[in-house]
């Protein structure tokens, strides 16, 4: 089993972008993490999709794995080094932080390509709002909507992030979307290419059978950084 811990930076300012300096605190920080198996650090792209465009992806996102929630718990708790990270990022203007601690359910691809590319592109989706039954949600979604996933030209990776409880001391807001998913592909023009092909004609399609849930989702490209952990 294994948990996440995935946050959003948002600026006020769609274009803002943080400073060199503040990614290199932001790796450094992330990557010593105890407990951490995995972290990605995501910062903007773009790609078209047929269907939605949910405007500008946040100035930053990060994603930690950990095989315990305990870890997760230790590593975002009153001591934990993650603390280091509290005082936002200043040169983003009117930053703010949203974050959730999520259980993941990894789905097989094709083509995996573990690490992907340097120029590797991740989808973030998220459903924010809440399934009229939830088990019912879920139960339909797992079963049918990653297999579609599956045949996107180019799919490296395929995750459905669901809801956990958790503790923290951040200094965040605390959200409790009812989903997260995340696809990865080698480019934001894969990504692209794969939202303009048929397939996403089928996805749409199967949205529609979705059962009863309210607060739509939202779609952010974004290049994806797998950091190399300390130690």
């Amino acid at each position: 089993m294994r948990f996440t811990l995935i946050a959003h930076v948002t600026a006020t300012d769609p274009a803002a972008r943080l400073s060199d300096a503040g990614l290199a605190h932001t790796r450094e920080v992330l990557a010593a993490t105890p407990g951490v198996t995995m972290a990605r650090l995501y910062t903007p792209a773009t790609a078209r999709d047929l269907y939605t465009d949910d405007g500008p992806s946040p100035a930053l996102a990060f994603q930690l794995y950990f095989d315990e929630l305990t870890a997760l718990e230790a590593a975002a708790g009153p001591a934990g080094p993650l603390r280091a990270l509290a005082d936002g990022w200043r040169d983003l203007p009117g930053a703010t932080v949203a974050h959730q601690a999520m259980l993941v359910r990894a789905f097989p691809v094709p083509e995996p390509k573990p690490g992907g590319t340097p120029e590797a592109c991740s989808y973030l989706v998220h459903y924010p709002g809440a399934a009229e039954d939830l088990n019912a949600w879920l139960t339909y979604y797992i079963a049918h909507h990653p297999r579609i996933m599956a045949t996107f030209p180019g799919v490296r990776e395929i995750e459905i992030l669901t809801r956990v409880d958790w503790c923290d001391a951040l200094p965040w807001q605390r959200v409790a979307f009812m989903q997260r998913n995340r696809l990865m592909f080698d480019s934001p023009a894969a990504l692209e290419a794969a939202l303009q092909s048929p397939v996403r004609h089928v996805m749409r399609a199967d949205f529609e059978n979705f059962p009863p849930f309210e607060g739509s989702n939202l779609h952010f490209p974004m290049f994806a950084e797998t950091l190399t952990l300390a130690g």
